[in-house]
Protein backbone atom coordinates (compact mmCIF):
# COMPACT_ATOMS: atom_id res chain seq x y z
CA UNK A 1 0.00 0.00 0.00
CA UNK A 2 1.39 3.50 -0.62
CA UNK A 3 1.96 6.32 1.71
CA UNK A 4 -0.84 8.94 3.19
CA UNK A 5 0.37 12.31 3.19
CA UNK A 6 -1.16 15.47 4.71
CA UNK A 7 -0.84 18.63 3.23
CA UNK A 8 -1.57 22.50 3.95
CA UNK A 9 -0.79 25.53 2.18
CA UNK A 10 -1.66 23.60 -0.87
CA UNK A 11 -3.49 27.01 -2.26
CA UNK A 12 -0.59 28.57 -2.24
CA UNK A 13 2.31 29.09 -4.82
CA UNK A 14 4.24 25.81 -3.19
CA UNK A 15 2.08 23.76 -1.71
CA UNK A 16 -0.24 23.14 -4.81
CA UNK A 17 2.71 22.04 -6.90
CA UNK A 18 3.44 19.31 -3.99
CA UNK A 19 -0.45 18.31 -4.29
CA UNK A 20 -0.16 17.77 -7.82
CA UNK A 21 2.96 15.91 -7.04
CA UNK A 22 1.68 13.68 -4.47
CA UNK A 23 -1.65 13.32 -6.34
CA UNK A 24 0.43 11.91 -9.50
CA UNK A 25 2.90 9.73 -7.68
CA UNK A 26 2.13 6.05 -7.88
CA UNK A 27 3.74 5.42 -4.10
CA UNK A 28 1.18 7.55 -2.57
CA UNK A 29 -2.05 6.15 -2.04
CA UNK A 30 -3.81 8.75 -0.06
CA UNK A 31 -3.57 12.57 -0.13
CA UNK A 32 -5.17 14.91 2.99
CA UNK A 33 -5.21 18.49 2.50
CA UNK A 34 -6.12 20.81 4.95
CA UNK A 35 -6.78 24.67 5.43
CA UNK A 36 -9.19 27.09 5.27
CA UNK A 37 -10.46 27.20 1.35
CA UNK A 38 -10.85 24.38 -0.88
CA UNK A 39 -8.07 23.35 -3.28
CA UNK A 40 -10.66 22.98 -6.21
CA UNK A 41 -9.72 19.85 -7.49
CA UNK A 42 -11.52 16.37 -7.74
CA UNK A 43 -9.20 13.25 -7.79
CA UNK A 44 -9.72 9.36 -5.95
CA UNK A 45 -6.75 9.69 -3.70
CA UNK A 46 -8.07 13.45 -2.98
CA UNK A 47 -9.29 14.08 0.67
CA UNK A 48 -9.83 17.75 1.80
CA UNK A 49 -10.88 18.95 5.56
CA UNK A 50 -11.37 22.33 5.85
CA UNK A 51 -12.12 24.81 8.82
CA UNK A 52 -12.15 28.51 8.89
CA UNK A 53 -9.86 28.41 12.33
CA UNK A 54 -6.98 26.65 11.57
CA UNK A 55 -6.21 24.91 14.53
CA UNK A 56 -9.73 24.15 15.37
CA UNK A 57 -9.17 20.27 13.74
CA UNK A 58 -12.24 18.35 12.33
CA UNK A 59 -13.50 15.86 15.18
CA UNK A 60 -13.43 13.41 13.06
CA UNK A 61 -9.98 12.79 11.15
CA UNK A 62 -8.15 9.62 11.05
CA UNK A 63 -4.21 11.05 11.60
CA UNK A 64 -3.51 7.80 12.94
CA UNK A 65 -2.87 6.98 8.71
CA UNK A 66 -1.10 10.00 7.91
CA UNK A 67 2.44 9.04 7.22
CA UNK A 68 4.03 12.42 6.83
CA UNK A 69 2.63 15.74 7.21
CA UNK A 70 3.97 18.11 4.38
CA UNK A 71 3.20 22.09 5.81
CA UNK A 72 3.64 24.44 3.49
CA UNK A 73 1.37 26.82 5.27
CA UNK A 74 3.05 30.17 5.44
CA UNK A 75 2.20 33.90 5.93
CA UNK A 76 4.54 36.84 4.01
CA UNK A 77 5.96 39.20 6.53
CA UNK A 78 4.52 42.52 6.64
CA UNK A 79 1.19 40.94 5.24
CA UNK A 80 -0.41 40.50 8.73
CA UNK A 81 0.22 41.88 12.55
CA UNK A 82 3.07 40.55 14.59
CA UNK A 83 1.20 38.45 16.64
CA UNK A 84 -1.26 36.36 14.05
CA UNK A 85 2.42 36.46 12.10
CA UNK A 86 3.84 33.87 14.76
CA UNK A 87 0.85 32.22 14.86
CA UNK A 88 0.42 31.20 11.95
CA UNK A 89 4.29 30.28 11.76
CA UNK A 90 4.39 28.68 15.32
CA UNK A 91 1.13 27.61 16.46
CA UNK A 92 -0.20 26.32 13.64
CA UNK A 93 2.83 23.48 12.99
CA UNK A 94 3.14 23.11 16.67
CA UNK A 95 -0.55 22.03 17.20
CA UNK A 96 -1.01 20.00 14.37
CA UNK A 97 2.57 18.14 15.18
CA UNK A 98 0.74 17.77 18.28
CA UNK A 99 -2.50 15.76 17.18
CA UNK A 100 -0.77 13.94 14.68
CA UNK A 101 2.09 12.49 17.07
CA UNK A 102 -1.11 11.93 19.75
CA UNK A 103 -2.65 9.21 16.86
CA UNK A 104 1.08 8.40 15.15
CA UNK A 105 3.48 8.51 17.11
CA UNK A 106 6.24 7.36 14.60
CA UNK A 107 4.81 9.90 12.16
CA UNK A 108 7.01 12.53 10.16
CA UNK A 109 6.66 16.01 9.44
CA UNK A 110 8.39 18.14 7.07
CA UNK A 111 7.98 22.14 7.01
CA UNK A 112 8.37 24.72 5.15
CA UNK A 113 10.66 27.30 6.63
CA UNK A 114 13.35 30.45 5.48
CA UNK A 115 16.91 31.17 4.93
CA UNK A 116 17.93 32.94 7.80
CA UNK A 117 15.96 30.84 10.70
CA UNK A 118 17.10 31.47 13.50
CA UNK A 119 17.22 28.52 16.48
CA UNK A 120 18.81 30.76 18.77
CA UNK A 121 15.41 32.58 18.76
CA UNK A 122 17.53 36.34 20.08
CA UNK A 123 17.17 37.95 16.19
CA UNK A 124 16.01 41.10 16.13
CA UNK A 125 13.73 39.72 12.70
CA UNK A 126 10.45 38.86 13.33
CA UNK A 127 10.82 36.11 10.47
CA UNK A 128 14.37 34.51 11.65
CA UNK A 129 13.09 34.45 15.58
CA UNK A 130 9.55 32.77 14.87
CA UNK A 131 10.83 30.32 12.13
CA UNK A 132 13.91 29.43 14.66
CA UNK A 133 11.04 28.88 17.27
CA UNK A 134 8.85 26.51 14.87
CA UNK A 135 11.44 24.62 13.93
CA UNK A 136 12.76 24.15 17.42
CA UNK A 137 9.33 22.55 18.43
CA UNK A 138 8.65 20.67 15.93
CA UNK A 139 12.64 19.10 16.52
CA UNK A 140 11.95 18.23 19.70
CA UNK A 141 8.53 16.94 18.94
CA UNK A 142 9.35 14.98 15.77
CA UNK A 143 13.26 14.06 17.22
CA UNK A 144 14.71 12.25 13.85
CA UNK A 145 11.26 12.71 11.98
CA UNK A 146 11.04 16.17 11.36
CA UNK A 147 13.09 18.03 8.00
CA UNK A 148 12.78 21.52 7.26
CA UNK A 149 13.63 23.04 4.12
CA UNK A 150 15.38 26.90 4.11
CA UNK A 151 15.11 28.38 0.66
CA UNK A 152 16.35 31.91 -0.52
CA UNK A 153 14.39 33.53 -3.13
CA UNK A 154 11.64 31.21 -4.44
CA UNK A 155 10.87 31.92 -7.80
CA UNK A 156 7.10 31.92 -9.13
CA UNK A 157 7.19 29.44 -12.20
CA UNK A 158 3.39 30.55 -12.40
CA UNK A 159 2.42 33.69 -12.88
CA UNK A 160 0.99 35.62 -10.32
CA UNK A 161 0.33 39.07 -8.41
CA UNK A 162 3.99 39.54 -6.29
CA UNK A 163 2.69 40.14 -2.97
CA UNK A 164 4.46 43.51 -2.63
CA UNK A 165 7.44 45.75 -4.48
CA UNK A 166 10.54 43.55 -2.65
CA UNK A 167 9.00 40.40 -4.41
CA UNK A 168 8.13 42.31 -8.09
CA UNK A 169 11.86 43.45 -7.78
CA UNK A 170 13.24 39.82 -6.74
CA UNK A 171 11.22 38.43 -9.78
CA UNK A 172 12.97 41.01 -12.37
CA UNK A 173 16.36 40.01 -10.72
CA UNK A 174 16.11 36.24 -10.84
CA UNK A 175 18.55 35.76 -13.74
CA UNK A 176 21.27 37.46 -11.46
CA UNK A 177 20.59 35.95 -8.62
CA UNK A 178 20.10 32.68 -10.29
CA UNK A 179 23.79 33.16 -11.77
CA UNK A 180 25.17 34.16 -7.84
CA UNK A 181 24.90 30.28 -7.45
CA UNK A 182 23.09 27.84 -6.04
CA UNK A 183 22.86 28.96 -2.80
CA UNK A 184 20.24 32.16 -2.90
CA UNK A 185 17.53 30.97 -5.58
CA UNK A 186 15.36 28.26 -6.13
CA UNK A 187 12.20 27.59 -8.24
CA UNK A 188 8.25 27.09 -7.28
CA UNK A 189 8.74 23.71 -8.60
CA UNK A 190 12.48 22.90 -7.31
CA UNK A 191 11.14 23.48 -3.91
CA UNK A 192 7.75 21.66 -4.18
CA UNK A 193 9.49 18.39 -5.47
CA UNK A 194 12.65 18.59 -2.62
CA UNK A 195 9.50 18.99 -0.13
CA UNK A 196 7.44 16.04 -1.58
CA UNK A 197 10.52 14.15 -1.76
CA UNK A 198 10.74 13.59 1.75
CA UNK A 199 8.00 11.94 2.06
CA UNK A 200 9.32 8.82 -0.19
CA UNK A 201 13.50 8.95 1.20
CA UNK A 202 14.70 11.06 3.82
CA UNK A 203 16.88 13.56 3.42
CA UNK A 204 20.44 13.20 5.21
CA UNK A 205 19.54 15.80 7.73
CA UNK A 206 17.38 17.84 9.21
CA UNK A 207 17.95 21.33 7.74
CA UNK A 208 18.30 21.67 4.48
CA UNK A 209 19.62 24.99 3.17
CA UNK A 210 18.62 26.43 -0.52
CA UNK A 211 21.93 24.36 -1.64
CA UNK A 212 21.51 21.09 0.14
CA UNK A 213 17.32 21.45 -1.24
CA UNK A 214 18.99 21.68 -5.06
CA UNK A 215 21.49 19.18 -4.36
CA UNK A 216 18.86 16.77 -2.52
CA UNK A 217 16.46 16.98 -5.53
CA UNK A 218 19.22 15.47 -7.97
CA UNK A 219 19.86 12.62 -6.15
Amino acid sequence: MGKTVLITGATGMVGSQVLLLALASDQVSRVMVYGRRSVGLQHAKLEEHLSPDFTKFPTVWDLAQVDHILFCLGVYTGAVKRDFFREITVDYPVALAQAHLAQRPNGLFTLLSGAGADRSEKSRMMFAEDKGTAENELSRLYATNFYTFRPGYIYPVEKRKEPNFSYKLSRKIYPLLKGLGPKYSITSHQLAQGIFNTALKAPDQEISENEDILQYIRS
